[in-house]
Formats: C-alpha cells, structure tokens, sequence
C-alpha cells in the first residue's frame, strides 16, 4: 500500500494534484488507516495514471470521470470531439502568434504593413515621435472604416512625402506637438497656409477626390473629433482654414462662395 506521496511520484505528479482530484471527486478517496495516513492500491494508481494521460492530452477535467466509465463508443467519440476542438484551438493561437509577432513595434497595431512603412517614412522625413503617434492612430481609424482601400491609398501618400511642402508641414506639426505653443502662434498660420495653398492646387486640377474614399459623417466626424481631443491647437487650424475658404483639414472641401 502507498502513502499519497510514494503514490504522486510514481504517476508523475503532485501530492497536491492528488488533493485536488480528490476534492473534485475525480479521484476516489480512501479511508485512513489506523495511524491516520491514506493507503492507496495498485487501483489507484492505475486510474490517477489514466487521469494524469486524459488531462496532459488535453482532455479537461470536468469530462475525465465520464471518460473513465465510458464505453469504446462513446469513449471514441468524445476523445474526437475534444480533439476537434483542440485543433480548432490550436488554430487560434497560430493565427495569435502571427499576430504577435508583427507587432514588433507599437505601429504595427491593428495597421497593415503598408501603413506602418508609411509611418516609417514620417520618421525619415522629419516627423516628431508624437506627431507619427497621432498619424498612426488617425490610420487606424481609416483602416478599419475602409480596409479594403487601404493599399491602394497608400502610393499617392508616399509620393506626397516628396513633395517639400508636405515635409515642411509635418515638420511645423511635430514642433507644435512637441511644445507648450498657443493656437496663435505663427508656425499655426504658416501649416494652415500651406495645407489651404495646396488645396486650392488640388481643387483646381480637379484632384480633390478624398483619396478615392467614399465620405461618411460618421467617419470624418471621429477622424475630427481625434484631431481635436489629440491636440486642442487643431480648432485654430480649422479656424485658420475656414479664413482661407475649407471647411475643415480632415475632410478638406471647399466652401460655397469662394473661388479657386
């Protein structure tokens, strides 16, 4: 007869794993003896060994105990069920590793890579860490209201990036959100001068098209709304826009009245 610890040690577990399958009623517990120690059979030994393989096979706990008293059958079956459902798992946390490992860096959440090279670029050209934070969160938005549209934006995104005027901008953005200046400061007037300027290029060569996204209130209306709560500079900006006849930098559109 075996003491509960001789009895872990040759199925390969704890005593305290023992405990455990007793407190569960998956493991029948025997009386003390006389000196007030449990004495296990070779019985027990067999049936913790067969619950040690069920549990170490994925099986969980809770269905061990019908696993033990059931027939080929219905024992068949169910360890095909548990392994349907292990695969099924087993897919998840594939799909999970991959997605770990592509968030190498922060940029890479929720943003395919497309973007992320992007982002990349903004860094090459001068752009703050907290302005690429602020634009990476901005796309994150984009690409969950149009992932489908996603790669085919981003070509006309890097090539603006050559553009010396668009590096200019985001270099006076990054040294606004990277200081303690007021909304009327001069660096303000100068992006909002430079943001209407190009506009008014784009509307009169007709290529104010929005990046060949369909427009929804809903969209903009939060891509604004991050604009704002990301810095508070930003309604001076579209103060600044209005001024200079846009509605807006987000959604730039030019207002009623004015000429191009």
């Amino acid at each position: 007869m075996l003491t509960i610890g001789q009895l872990a040690a040759y199925a390969g577990v704890t005593a305290r794993t023992v405990r455990h399958y007793h407190q569960i009623g998956l493991l029948p517990e025997p009386e003390r003896d006389a000196s007030g120690y449990r004495r296990y059979g070779a019985k027990a030994v067999v049936a913790l060994i067969k619950i040690r393989t069920l549990a170490n096979a994925g099986v969980p706990l809770s269905e061990i105990g019908d696993l033990l008293e059931a027939d080929a059958t219905t024992f068949a079956e169910t360890v095909h069920r548990i392994d349907r459902q292990l695969s099924d798992e087993i897919a998840r946390l594939e799909t999970s590793r991959k997605q770990i490992a592509q968030l190498s860096t922060g940029d890479s959440l929720a943003l395919p890579s497309e973007v992320t090279f992007y982002l990349d670029r903004l860094r090459d050209i001068g752009a703050s860490e907290a302005m690429v934070e602020a634009e990476r969160d901005a796309w994150i938005l984009i690409a969950v209201r149009w992932p489908d549209q996603i790669r085919a934006m981003m070509p006309s995104k890097l090539a603006s990036l050559e553009d010396p005027r668009i590096v200019r901008l985001y270099r006076l953005l990054s040294e606004l959100f990277d200081s303690d200046a007021d909304g009327d400061d001069p660096r303000v007037v100068e992006a909002a001068d430079l943001m209407a300027g190009m506009a008014d290029e784009a509307y009169a060569a007709g290529e104010l098209d929005g990046g060949g996204i369909a427009y929804d209130d809903m969209s903009f209306d939060l891509l604004d709304a991050f604009a704002a709560e990301s810095d508070p500079r930003s309604q001076r900006m579209v103060e600044l826009m209005r001024e200079r006849g846009w509605s807006g930098w987000i959604r730039t559109e030019r207002l009623p009245g004015r000429s191009g």
